[in-house]
């Protein structure tokens, strides 16, 4: 089931997907990360979808999310965590799990201080609970480059940042593609996700958090890996799963190890500590080929 819904004549809801049939099957909501959309997780429906009724959502002014009202001249996580709200409790749904990537694991980390009980299990692919010294620099430089570069130079620069080796590179091609749906005026009103980033993910880290919850980082994922590390060692209900030879976007570089991992989580079994995968070199033409994939 796919949906755009109004809700009132000031108020639309974020495009989303419904993908099962079992009611009786526990919910599972996704939420990408920046430039990304419901096509992030094309590697993940068919493995989870006979376990769990997904929710997939565009996130604001991403995929088929346009023109969502109320309109708003820049974003923070409120925003964005109560577009996700709305369509959550437009359905219904009471209690969910959650699996999040990128930056939308810290618009899962809103959520869960917001709505607690709304929040069954976690899983946080690629999490951030801070960066590294050069992430530190991008984002409080990341206004001023706007000026310089066109925002979708910004992306390419920031996408061989966090994915720089050979093997990020499908991972690379999709990001890049999924973000030319952004316009400019767009990108701004996300980049100032900046100002409160800082203080959310400071204030998650320093509170116990109640529920269970699996990080899955690759190995190679140089920019955040150390804070998830922190992340997982002082929260005693956290647990952490380093795939090897993998980077930022583990769920797209391994996703057989992934979803294996996601539903022995989900479904209360052991996940390792660590875990190896072969990375998989994609040639230019292959991206070609996964164009219209």
């Amino acid at each position: 089931m796919k949906a755009h819904t109004s809700i009132g004549s000031e108020q639309t809801l974020l495009h989303y997907e419904v993908i099962g049939q079992k009611p009786e099957a526990p919910w599972l909501v996704f939420v990408h990360g920046a430039g990304g959309s419901i096509s992030t997780w094309k590697f993940q429906v068919e493995a989870l979808a006979p376990h769990y009724r997904l929710l997939l959502l565009d996130l604001r002014d991403h995929g088929e999310s346009k023109g969502i009202m109320p309109e708003f001249p820049a974003y923070d996580f409120d925003i964005v965590a109560t577009d996700i709200l709305a369509v959550i409790d437009f359905l219904g749904i009471q209690k969910a799990h959650f699996i999040s990537l990128s930056i939308g694991s810290v618009i899962l980390q809103k959520i869960d201080i917001e709505r607690p009980e709304l929040v069954d299990r976690m899983v946080m692919a690629g999490a951030i609970f801070d960066g590294s010294a050069l992430m530190h620099w991008f984002v409080h430089s990341a206004k001023l480059l706007s000026y310089v570069l066109p925002y979708r130079a910004m992306y390419w620069l920031f996408s061989f940042i966090v994915l720089p080796r050979r093997n990020h590179r499908l991972s690379r091609h999709i990001f890049r593609r999924q973000s030319l749906r952004l316009t400019a005026g767009e990108y701004l009103k996300w980049l100032a996700l900046y100002k409160p980033f800082f203080k959310l993910v400071s204030e998650y880290l320093n509170r116990p958090v109640k529920k269970k919850g699996l990080v899955v980082m690759g190995s190679q994922d140089h920019i955040f890996i150390k804070a998830a590390r922190r992340f997982a060692m002082l929260q005693k209900n956290m647990r952490l799963t380093v795939i090897e030879n993998c980077g930022h976007v583990c769920s797209i570089e391994a996703p057989e190890i992934f979803n294996e991992l996601v539903i022995k989580f989900l479904s209360n079994q052991d996940v390792p500590h660590s875990i190896e995968a072969t990375p998989v070199p994609r040639s230019w033409r292959e991206l070609r080929a996964l164009q219209n994939g």
